[in-house]
């Protein structure tokens, strides 16, 4: 699969910080999941106060949540138990992290022979 845009600038940035490509997938995943439950509350027929007041909390926040703000765990199982929905927690190994080349240099010239 060709490179995009983003996976290009995601490789430049690595250079300054290796642990770059795991964040940025990990925020991924989580905006996955925020996208999952914003669709099962629209199929539940909520609307973002509704949610909003079966979670104890305010519209605001769920708004934030939708949008994949960072959020804790328990917010998450809260607005999966709000929709009627449970969250499954699993755990699974990281994908192993590519090795960067170490940087070409060029040979160190070598002095003149005298003959």
């Amino acid at each position: 699969m060709a490179k995009d845009d983003l996976d290009q600038l995601i490789d430049e940035l690595a250079g300054d910080d290796p642990a770059i490509g795991s964040r940025v997938a990990a925020a991924l995943e989580r905006r996955e999941l925020a996208r999952q439950l914003a669709d099962g509350r629209r199929s539940a027929g909520l609307t973002q106060t509704e949610l909003a007041r079966r979670m104890g909390t305010s519209q605001a926040q769920v708004t934030r949540f939708e949008s994949g703000a960072d959020t804790r765990l328990s917010t998450v199982a809260r607005y999966a138990a709000a929709i009627g929905m449970k969250v499954e927690w699993t755990l699974a190994p990281l994908a192993p992290t590519r090795k960067r080349k170490a940087p070409r240099t060029k040979p160190a010239s070598q002095p003149a022979s005298s003959a």
